[in-house]
């Protein structure tokens, strides 16, 4: 049969017990916090970035518009007109042959 321990050794390996667990709970919660603290950073991140993106494109057009330069006809030389004349066979009375 097994030996008991005394009273005051058991009282202690709960008291370690217990702190064991205590510091086990502590480390999860702070991991947990952890996780949510890096969660909701990356979400600031990419909302942050999606703005700065959007931003960017919004000045790039408003800048476009505001400044576009009219366009000016540019000088051309416009063709001179010749008679559309064809080399067409002159009928000829003579048989070909």
């Amino acid at each position: 049969m097994a030996a008991r321990r005394p009273t005051n050794a058991r009282a202690q390996q709960a008291r370690v017990q217990q702190e064991r667990a205590r510091l086990h709970a502590a480390r999860q919660g702070l991991h947990a916090a952890a996780v949510r603290r890096r969660v909701r950073d990356n979400t600031i991140a990419v909302v942050v970035g999606a703005l700065i993106v959007v931003g960017a494109i919004v000045s790039q057009v408003v800048h476009a518009e505001a400044t576009a330069p009219v366009p000016t006809p540019s000088p051309s030389v416009s063709p001179a007109v010749t008679p559309a004349t064809s080399p067409a066979p002159s009928p000829t009375d003579t048989p070909a042959g």
